[in-house]
């Protein structure tokens, strides 16, 4: 799998499951803000252009 961490792995799992930043922030325990910049993250490191496009290759490759 491409090189995420632990924390964005989990977020990634979340976002595929079609969780915004808010609902990812309650569900970890942390801000919407700080949700948003790991989906950022996560996006940057896939070389998507959107969130939609990322999870899109999540469900290709089986990844969760």
């Amino acid at each position: 799998m491409f090189k995420l961490t632990e924390r964005e792995k989990e977020i990634f799992e979340l976002m595929t499951k079609g969780m915004n930043n808010t609902e990812i922030g309650h569900k970890l325990g942390i801000s919407r803000h700080t949700a948003k910049a790991h989906v950022c993250a996560i996006i940057k490191k896939l070389h998507s252009c959107s969130r939609s496009e990322a999870t899109f290759w999540a469900g290709k490759y089986n990844l969760f």
